[in-house]
């Protein structure tokens, strides 16, 4: 069977701004299983960097022949993750209609051998998962918080106070869930590196454009379990992740930043769509 009759059943999303030596770090991780993997593409899309981001990308994929599984959409705006996403997934319905699975990647990651295959395997496995996180590292190998519980007034509450002792108190209502090293079900997981099976976006929608960054893909995991899809946290599926070299609040060796407006924003929307104006004022 040649790759031109395999049917692309697994798109890729990189959605980068302003990051052209992570995105193609991260191309370069990935070029060997996704040549393997005949039914597998990748679409990087560009969020309006207008700093030579798109082109540095263009001109690799020329240079190392990667058109035939890479393709690069210069969105004219930068909408934001979610906006940036929907693009790409938008595109991916139209080019490849028999896509299952969609798997949201940052360009700040470097993905392990085998994270595709680990993935696309599960999801087989499993018809009633919807979205599955994989495991994001540190460069070191230590495994970074990535299975969570969805935010409420109690959680919130505890993460402002930081006592260890009220932690343990409410320990089934943290947010965080800990580590694993075996799959589990869990309520929300990282957009890092995040797979989602099409008929979730069949039944809930894309995921919503109102939050230009963070937040969003807790809220679309919110509304998938609300339609009765689970999300699980699969370990076996790892990328070592640069967290926050993307956006800047924390980058290496270096104090975490301020937290930017639109993460409060994110918040507050979280908390309004999903809980109610009373619990977000309270919040």
């Amino acid at each position: 069977m040649s790759s031109e009759t395999v049917p692309v059943t697994l798109v890729v999303s990189i959605v980068t701004w302003r990051a052209a030596d992570l995105t193609l770090q991260c191309l370069r991780a990935l070029e060997a299983q996704v040549r393997e993997d005949r039914g597998a593409r990748v679409i990087v899309v560009d969020n309006d960097s207008r700093d030579g981001t798109a082109e540095k990308i263009e001109a690799e994929i020329q240079r190392q022949g990667w058109s035939s599984w890479l393709k690069l959409i210069r969105s004219p705006v930068n909408g934001g993750f979610a906006a940036g996403n929907n693009v790409a997934w938008r595109d991916a319905v139209r080019e490849y209609p028999a896509m299952k699975y969609f798997v949201l990647m940052n360009p700040d990651t470097i993905p392990h051998a085998d994270v595709l295959r680990a993935l696309r395997g599960f999801m087989d496995a499993h018809p009633r998962a919807g979205i599955v996180g994989g495991r994001c590292e540190d460069a070191d190998g230590t495994p970074q918080e990535c299975a969570f519980r969805f935010p409420g007034l109690v959680s919130e509450f505890a993460d402002q106070l930081r006592l260890g002792a009220f932690d343990r108190m409410i320990r089934g209502r943290l947010v965080r869930m800990g580590r694993f090293e075996q799959p589990v079900e869990v309520e929300w997981v990282s957009g890092a590196l995040m797979a989602i099976r099409r008929d979730v976006v069949d039944s809930i929608g894309l995921m919503d454009e109102s939050y230009f960054l963070y937040f969003e893909e807790t809220d679309f995991t919110w509304r998938a379990r609300q339609a009765g899809w689970q999300t699980w946290h699969l370990p076996q599926a790892r990328v070592v992740h640069f967290v926050g070299q993307l956006t800047g609040v924390r980058t290496a060796n270096a104090r975490p930043k301020r937290l930017p407006p639109y993460w409060y924003e994110s918040r507050r929307r979280y908390f309004v769509l999903n809980h109610g104006l009373l619990c977000a004022i309270a919040i």
